[in-house]
Parts: structure tokens; C-alpha cells; sequence
């Protein structure tokens, strides 16, 4: 059993059953955890497997030469040693059964080392955008049309080449039968695709009568839980590879008969300004 963050608007979604994957659904939670997080795991990770083997040369007793028996300390940092392959030559194994166990330390750093490289190369390597997206979704006039309307910016600079976006407006919905459903309702907007995002971009959406939003008013805003919900896909034109961005909304972030602080600006020489800490204000 799991909790799962779900879709705006809605509740936490508590799922039971379903087949368990322990190590692919580790790896798939460090790739999105933070680097803070993933350090920490590989930190816990390794002291953990070190605190094992110290175990277990301590209860050898005299397996390893230059130790102090018994002492947990030294055998720790014997494990250190050895996990790391750093052999300093103080403290050696002397038993057969003391060689063992190094092999099968020695082997064991050999996998640790493989897989935290291997993640942390993952991770490093990913392709992300940065886009900001604005905290709230207007709805105004534009063009003497009732509108929808958003925008994201591009953080990094870049140009993300045949950039797509995608809107879905999340809308509980009951049936004539009784039946209860969550609906996501693609939105047509007036331009989902731009041959290239580098800078800024406003998504806009009439609100006509074939408009899942039609009637929409700061009353009934809140009514079958709506949210929306919007994915950005485009190639990088650095890295030549697809990224993408998601955001979300619920009612709450609603704001009607309002429209966006213009953040492009123009210098007297004729410099285009950029002004992105007034990208989410609104009048």
C-alpha cells in the first residue's frame, strides 16, 4: 500500500495491490529525488554496508592483524579500507576466514561503486528544462473574447526547438447513471506549438459555448473540484535532446478580470530587457 500525490483538486490517492518491483522502483525514486536525498542514501548505503562487515570482523576475533581485538573502531575503518580498495598495509587479514570475507567486501564495493556511478551519471546526465510557469491562470478579455490564459518562460536561455504544450482541464463528473469520474479534457488553444521557445510564451484558450470552461465564473469556480493541468515538450537545441515540464493549477489559482504585468521591456539603445520578478504579477 502507497499513498500517490495525484492531480490537482483531488484528494490523496491511497492504492492497494499491484505488483511490487523493490529495485526498480528505488532506482526510479532516487532518479527523481533530490541531490541532497540521493547523497544521503548513498552515504546511509555505505556506511551501512561497512557497519555489517566491521560485524563480522569483530566476531572473527584475530582474523585481522593490526587490530585491537574486539575493537568495533578498528574493524570499521578496516572495512573502509578494504570496500574502497585503499589498502593501507596497517591492518591486513591473516585468517582464511578473514580472506573471505575481504573477497566478498572487495566484490561487494565492486557493485557499490558500479551502481552509485551508474545512478549518480544517470542523474547528472538527464536531460531537464527550466521553464517557470505562472503561478496563476487568468481569466479575461483578449481580443473581445472571454479567455483562458497563462504563460512559462524558458529560465535557462536556451531555445527548446519545436516546443508543444498541452492543457487539461481535471473535472469531476457525475453520470445520469449515478457514476462518479474524473475527467481530463484536452483544451484547444489557440497556438500549441512554437518552432522555438526561448524566451516567454502566453497560452491562450477561448472560452466559447464548445468549451469544457464555458460559464465559469468566480462563484462557481470551485464546482467538480477543476484543476488544470499542462505538459511542455520540446527538443534542446544544446543538447539535442527531448525535455519537458509539467505544472498544475487548482481553482484556487483562478484569477478573473485580471491580464499580466508585461515583462519584456526596451532600452533607449534598443536592448530587449527581460524581467522575469514580474513574471507572475498581475493588474
Amino acid at each position: 500500500m502507497s499513498n500517490t500525490p495525484v492531480a490537482p483538486g483531488s484528494q490523496p490517492l491511497k492504492r492497494i495491490g499491484g505488483t511490487a518491483h523493490p529495485l526498480t522502483d528505488f532506482y526510479h525514486t532516487l532518479m527523481r529525488a533530490s541531490w541532497p536525498v540521493t547523497f544521503a542514501v548513498i552515504l546511509g548505503a555505505f556506511v551501512g554496508i561497512n557497519l555489517l562487515y566491521a560485524l563480522v570482523y569483530v566476531l572473527l576475533g584475530g582474523g585481522v592483524e593490526g587490530t585491537r581485538p574486539g575493537d568495533f573502531e578498528d574493524a570499521f575503518f578496516f572495512s573502509v579500507q578494504t570496500l574502497a580498495t585503499i589498502g593501507y598495509g596497517k591492518m591486513v587479514p591473516v585468517s582464511r576466514v578473514a580472506h573471505v570475507v575481504v573477497t566478498l567486501e572487495a566484490f561487494s564495493g565492486m557493485l557499490f561503486t558500479a551502481l552509485t556511478t551508474g545512478l549518480l551519471f544517470a542523474k547528472f546526465s538527464r536531460p531537464t528544462a527550466r521553464v517557470l510557469f505562472s503561478k496563476n491562470v487568468i481569466v479575461g478579455q483578449y481580443e473581445g473574447k472571454r479567455t483562458l490564459m497563462f504563460r512559462l518562460a524558458n529560465e535557462r536561455g536556451n531555445r527548446i526547438m519545436q516546443a508543444s504544450v498541452r492543457v487539461s482541464l481535471l473535472k469531476e463528473t457525475i453520470t445520469p447513471e449515478g457514476m462518479h469520474f474524473r475527467r481530463l479534457i484536452d483544451l484547444k488553444l489557440h497556438r500549441a506549438d512554437s518552432a522555438m521557445f526561448m524566451i516567454t510564451w502566453t497560452v491562450f484558450h477561448t472560452i466559447d459555448e464548445a468549451s469544457p470552461l464555458f460559464g465559469v465564473t468566480p462563484e462557481n469556480v470551485a464546482d467538480g473540484t477543476p484543476g488544470l493541468v499542462v505538459t511542455m515538450t520540446g527538443l534542446d537545441d544544446t543538447l539535442s535532446q527531448t525535455v519537458h515540464a509539467r505544472h498544475s493549477w487548482t481553482h484556487e489559482d483562478f484569477l478573473f478580470d485580471h491580464k499580466f504585468v508585461d515583462v519584456i521591456s526596451e532600452l533607449a539603445d534598443g536592448t530587449r530587457v527581460l524581467d522575469l520578478t514580474k513574471f507572475h504579477d498581475t493588474v
